[in-house]
């Protein structure tokens, strides 16, 4: 899987989110901040991180997600560990 683009992996994120929280995945862009456009707090983030875990197959530990509040960054964080 570390052949995924980042494109690729931005949208299986916005894919996951909006099936998750029931949005519509044209409303979802790379530069939106996913706790404002999907209208969710930190624990709910916390269930985002850990569909996204799953589908990807990765462990992102909580350092490296400090300060990441945007879906690029998550992908960004995404693509470092696969």
């Amino acid at each position: 899987m570390s052949t995924d683009s980042t494109d690729a992996i931005h949208a299986r994120l916005l894919a996951l989110a909006a099936a998750r929280f029931e949005q519509d995945t044209s409303a979802l862009g790379p530069d939106d901040d996913f706790f404002d456009a999907l209208g969710i707090d930190s624990y709910r983030a916390m269930e985002l991180l850990t569909d996204v875990e799953e589908a990807f197959g990765v462990e992102i530990p909580d350092y490296e997600l400090q300060g990441v509040t945007t879906f690029g960054a998550l992908a960004t964080v995404i693509k470092r560990r696969l």
